[in-house]
């Protein structure tokens, strides 16, 4: 089974182990990265890969593994697709970086320019660019204060928006993100979101009152008027893949609304056809007035944007927004690429696909063992959260367990939750289907050898 881009690396799509996980090339390499890279530099799964392409990655003791990570939901359209290596190689050829805040160039605008089409709404749009998820999150923030001259960001439990000071002070999760850096940026408040599975009335009753409870407080404790910017991921990523009841968001959003509060999407994890849709919000018709996105943005180069309302992005004073590398020329490329692949190949379609695929088998999974709890997600954003049978207690030792068991047999899976328990599946979007079926057999047969 070849790549199923054109012209992507020519490598088979197929599981294949040649030695034990990591083997003794890997392992040598292993040992050369603890010798020189710093020790809070973890890493999931020490294999060194070599290749990667469709749905496997292929490291440098010859196994094929297949890949339900992409990276952490970065390479939706692969790890090298066509039109992204074409492209992002053309642009390397004629030059790598000149500062767009220098001397521009087309690039960028071109970027900027899909962005404010695709994202949600057909108000005025502008968009600027930046490097990373948490860079798009704090740049946010600093937008939606400059704007309403209010101070206050009101943020959500089990939320996750990144690594820098006040990126960590909006990050719900303290191990591993948080300990031991503080003092965090101060402002910064923690409400209750509508967790379905773990609401203590049940379910049905988590949008009524999650929302009323997140208001409450809002109004109680920061005071209406002092929120420049609600923030919030349309399904939260590393606190579990938790999507929050339905009709939550929009009593959030008309609470902003309602107060003059910049209402901010973090789409990081969500965006570029993840979740079946270009982006999470649009599942319950939301059109927020901020959206950060990165990740899945460049086809695996370093690029992310604030893309919102243009009385809002355009508040802020020239020279206020920008930096030395935010929308590098070559990643500014790939994004180019990337998003004409997505709308080729249909990717929104194929992750839908992928859900159908996921959701079927894993329910099925859920009634056999009774240490799935729950089973969620939408498109190719897929979890299940795994606990002590007969409770609803997290069990992250049997997550960790499943997760050696997978990796071992050449399937690459991550965990993520604020308990530790969750087993999240993001596979790229153009994984054949063959690779998909099998990957959810190892996932069962590791459960199966519980």
């Amino acid at each position: 089974m070849s790549s199923p881009l054109p012209g992507g690396p020519a490598l088979p799509q197929e599981r294949r182990l040649v030695t034990a996980i990591p083997g003794p090339k890997s392992q040598e390499l292993h040992a050369r990265k603890l010798g020189a890279v710093a020790a809070g530099v973890g890493t999931t799964l020490p294999v060194y890969i070599t290749r990667a392409g469709g749905g496997v990655v292929e490291d440098v003791d010859g196994n094929s593994l297949i890949d339900f990570g992409s990276g952490i939901a970065v390479t939706n359209v692969g790890n090298a697709a066509e039109l992204v290596v074409e492209k992002a190689s053309a642009q390397l050829a004629a030059f790598t970086h000149t500062c767009f805040m220098v001397t521009p160039y087309e690039g960028y605008v071109a970027v900027a320019e899909a962005l404010n089409e695709l994202t949600p709404g057909d108000h005025e749009k502008r968009t600027a660019l930046f490097n990373s998820g948490a860079e798009a999150v704090e740049n946010a923030v600093k937008i939606a204060r400059h704007y309403t001259k209010r101070t206050a960001v009101v943020v959500f439990d089990h939320g996750y928006h990144g690594r820098t000071n006040l990126t960590m002070g909006m990050t719900a999760k303290n191990m591993p993100y948080k300990e031991g850096f503080g003092p965090f940026a101060p402002e910064v408040y923690r409400v209750p979101v509508a967790y379905p599975y773990r609401w203590l009335t049940g379910p049905e009753n988590a949008a009524d009152e999650a929302a009323a409870a997140a208001i409450d407080i809002i109004n109680k404790q920061i005071g209406a008027h002092n929120v420049a910017a609600i923030v919030i991921e349309p399904i939260q990523g590393e606190g579990g893949f938790i999507e929050p009841a339905k009709g939550f968001l929009p009593k959030i959003v008309e609470f902003a609304r309602e107060n003059g509060i910049v209402f901010v999407a973090d789409e990081i994890q969500t965006g570029f056809c993840r979740t079946g849709q270009w982006f999470a919000c649009e599942d319950e018709g939301i059109v927020p007035d901020l959206i950060t996105t990165a990740k899945g943005i460049a086809g695996g180069l370093p690029l992310a944007a604030v893309t919102g309302r243009a009385e809002i992005m355009d508040a802020v004073h020239g020279g206020g927004l920008g930096g030395t590398y935010g929308g590098n020329p070559v990643a500014c490329a790939a994004a180019i690429g990337s998003i004409e692949t997505m709308k080729q190949l249909d990717l929104n379609a194929k992750a839908q696909a992928i859900g159908e695929t996921m959701l079927t088998r894993l329910r099925a999974m859920q009634e056999k063992f009774d240490t799935i709890g729950d089973v969620r997600g939408r498109g190719a954003m897929i979890a299940i959260e795994l606990v002590k049978p007969g409770t609803k207690e997290p069990d992250p030792q049997t997550t960790a367990a499943v997760a050696a068991a997978c990796h071992q047999q050449g399937l690459l899976v991550l965990t993520a939750g604020t308990y530790g328990n969750v087993l999240r599946f993001l596979p790229p979007l153009v994984i054949p289907q063959e690779l998909l079926n099998e990957g959810l057999d190892i996932l069962e047969s590791a459960f199966a050898g519980l």
